[in-house]
């Protein structure tokens, strides 16, 4: 028995040794070493101080300021652990709200954002991504016609003229990967 064993055991560490060290390390280090500031977790700083990443959501609530997709994420209420509050783009929780179509909780959240939305902008429908969120809660990006549905409020609050948004706007509207994968 112990000549069948042996040989399955050697197997066994080498190939964890392989798959589970020397792999993930390789591959760590081509990153690093290929796309340094995507290994680093696109990091974005201002001042040399680090103020987020072009990866994760941040919340804007002020006038002047695109707002992104809305996040459910959440975190541990400080005043009793076993629950928790909302948490808008908090990374360490990277999650969507696993609410369906027929939540009543989901259908109200949704109403009211169209009912806001509407009313900041009456004459042009709601983009879908200002209302749905994504799986993660962090994505930052939003359609053009997400950000377009927003300039006349942003417009108003920088005191600029509409065209000039809207112009800035379209010159930085990412394209699809490619030219074929993802959406502008």
């Amino acid at each position: 028995m112990l000549k069948e064993i042996r040989p399955a055991f050697f197997i066994l560490v080498g190939l964890t040794l392989i798959t589970g060290l020397a792999y993930p390390l390789a591959i760590t280090g081509i990153a690093g070493t290929i796309f340094p500031y995507q290994a680093q977790g696109s990091l974005m700083e201002k001042d040399g101080k680090t103020i987020g990443s072009a990866l994760i959501g941040q919340e804007f609530k002020e006038d002047k300021y695109f707002h992104g997709r809305p996040s459910v994420t959440t975190a541990a209420d400080p005043a009793d652990s076993t629950k928790t509050v909302p948490a808008p783009y908090n990374a360490a929780n990277s999650s969507g709200s696993n609410l369906g179509p027929t939540s009543k909780a989901l259908s109200d959240r949704m109403s009211e954002d169209v009912a806001k939305l509407k009313a900041e902008n009456p004459s042009v429908p709601v983009p879908a991504d200002l209302v749905m969120t994504t799986g993660s809660g962090l994505d930052p990006h939003i359609s053009p016609e997400a950000a377009l549905f927003q300039v006349p409020r942003v417009a108003t609050a920088r005191k600029l003229p509409e065209d000039a948004v809207r112009k800035l706007v379209n010159d930085n509207v990412e394209g699809r990967f490619a030219g074929l994968l993802g959406e502008p």
